[in-house]
């Protein structure tokens, strides 16, 4: 029989290889234990220890899709799909020292080289992968222009 300090420990395996969202544990130990009733316990019990905790997640994650090159909207999009939505999203992206018009710049030059776009076609090209990548138009404008906010 399943109790509830085998699901505690089944979650803290699973924490010491990554953090995780409370959604993503959850979504884990449903499936492996058969939607049992006790997940929700579990969860809270590791919660209350510290041992989980989104806002942890949400600024590790964000952090590392930063390092990937990725966007602001990329990164919310990402966390909203994996359970980190609204204020606690927002502040994993925006309380951090992260630079997101310096990330463009850096993500447009290293896949397109130093030198702007001379014409249309190809300015266009590098506008459709940054917006693929998660930059908003301020932050591609800055890319490709070297203008400012």
């Amino acid at each position: 029989m399943v109790n509830i300090s085998v699901l505690r420990m089944a979650a803290m395996n699973l924490l010491a290889m990554r953090e995780h969202s409370r959604a993503e544990l959850h979504k884990k130990l449903s499936q492996r234990f058969d939607n049992h009733p006790g997940v929700d316990d579990a969860l809270n019990q590791l919660a209350a220890d510290g041992l989980q905790s989104d806002s942890r997640f949400a600024e590790a994650f964000t952090r590392m899709r930063f390092r990937q090159g990725k966007g602001p909207r990329r990164v919310t999009q990402e966390l909203s799909e994996r359970g980190i939505t609204g204020s606690l999203a927002q502040t994993a992206l925006w309380e951090q020292e992260l630079d997101w018009f310096d990330l463009c710049l850096n993500t447009r030059a290293r896949r397109f080289g130093e030198q702007a776009p001379t014409d249309l076609k190809e300015k266009a090209r590098q506008i459709r992968f940054l917006q693929y990548r998660g930059f908003d138009s301020e932050q591609i404008r800055y890319a490709l222009d070297g203008q400012s906010q």
